[in-house]
């Protein structure tokens, strides 16, 4: 059976601009993204919303997981603050089997965010989220929760991007979506 490490932020000191914080809705995604990706036989783990990053790196390498995926929602610099829009796709430099998965994910996501081209796929070396893993990994930070578009589209739109988010991981995995 084909699995997955789901790790939310637990980042609950990162608000939102329309109420909320970055925790509670990404929590609530991946909430809403287990029945989807167990009803297409996909077995999932996820983090402990009370315990940090490092914690959530342990326990994805201490199974044999066939993606690590971590959902964030992101913030512009402060010199910049609610100015950036789109979903940022992350995956590590040198993982083909991480760009994989991000590519499907972020093509995805353009058929449901407002504008498409705001969508991006960024390599990185920089997140260990993504970086220390063992397993293909991918960050997707949904939109930006400083930005007042973006806030207000994530928490519209739970179920959608759930549902988004889980057909791009069982297309990745090359298993049939049940829904």
């Amino acid at each position: 059976m084909p699995s997955i490490f789901l790790s939310p932020s637990t980042q609950e000191f990162n608000p939102y601009i329309t109420g909320g914080n970055e925790e509670q809705y990404m929590n609530l995604i991946a909430d809403a993204m287990i029945p989807y990706l167990t009803g297409s036989g996909i077995s999932v783990t996820r983090n402990n919303p009370d315990e940090p990053l490092s914690a959530a790196i342990a326990a994805s390498n201490a199974g044999n997981y066939d993606l690590h995926l971590a959902l964030h929602s992101n913030a512009s610099p402060p010199s910049i603050a609610g100015q950036l829009m789109g979903p940022d796709v992350y995956y590590y430099t040198y993982s083909d089997s991480g760009r994989n998965a991000a590519t499907i994910i972020a093509n995805n996501l353009k058929w449901i965010y407002p504008e498409p081209s705001l969508v991006s796929i960024v390599p990185t070396t920089s997140l260990a989220e993504v970086r220390r893993v063992a397993a293909p990994a991918v960050l997707v930070e949904i939109a930006y929760h400083d930005n007042y578009s973006d806030a207000l589209w994530i928490q519209n739109n739970i179920q959608a991007i759930a549902y988004n988010l889980s057909v791009s991981v069982a297309d990745f995995l090359d298993v049939p979506f049940a829904y």
